[in-house]
């Protein structure tokens, strides 16, 4: 009953391996932060103003779609590398990579991330930075909440870790790098490596 309801050929390494791509991800934000704005930009406050420091003025607008781009090539690898990852454990498994609880866990996971995505573009727009950080860890731990009805139970945990780094970020406005490697960087490699222990070898 629980292989016909359940989607089990999610990848631990592929969790493992988004986890290490965020952390590079959020090396080199780090750097298009602080390495390439002037030395009077290193002291960013990021105070959810359109004025605060890093991307105040025009001048900015191109460290603000580098940053853009950096999150999307994780979010592409990590996405591809989950779906190749998965795609050889199920034909490895015999077991069916699309089907009903496959199309179930896209759409409850899609839903609140493509909700989450559109909103953070609009905080970005209207130059409301400091959300950016804690919105995405809060979005992505309600999707992997609702995707967890439909694969591993452990999925839940990782999403509420998620929802509740990312309130912490919101009290915490200026280091929203910092709990976004965390979140996205560090829990996915302990998670992908529980995953990889109990479900993969």
């Amino acid at each position: 009953m629980e292989r016909s309801s359940k989607f089990i050929s999610l990848s631990g390494l592929s969790g493992i391996l988004a986890g290490v791509y965020a952390l590079i991800g959020a090396a080199l934000a780090y750097h298009v932060i602080y390495d390439h704005t002037p030395v009077t930009g290193r002291g960013y406050v990021d105070n959810g103003t359109q004025s605060s420091g890093l991307f105040f003025g025009s001048s900015y607008r191109l460290l603000e779609w580098e940053l853009i781009a950096i999150a999307f090539v994780v979010l592409l690898l990590s996405v591809l590398t989950g779906i190749i990852l998965s795609y050889r454990k199920a034909k490895r498994k015999g077991q069916p990579i699309w089907g009903k609880t496959s199309k179930s866990l896209l759409f409850y996971m899609a839903t609140p991330l493509v909700t989450g995505g559109l909103l953070i573009l609009i905080f970005i727009y209207r130059g409301h930075y400091s959300i950016v950080a804690p919105a995405s860890l809060i979005f992505y731990g309600l999707s992997l909440v609702g995707a967890s009805n439909f694969t591993f139970t452990d999925v839940k945990y990782l999403g509420l870790c998620d929802i509740i780094l990312g309130l912490v970020t919101a009290c915490l406005p200026g280091y929203g790098l910092l709990f976004w490697a965390i979140g996205f960087g560090g829990l996915h490699i302990v998670y992908g490596s529980i995953m990889y222990l109990k479900y993969d070898r």
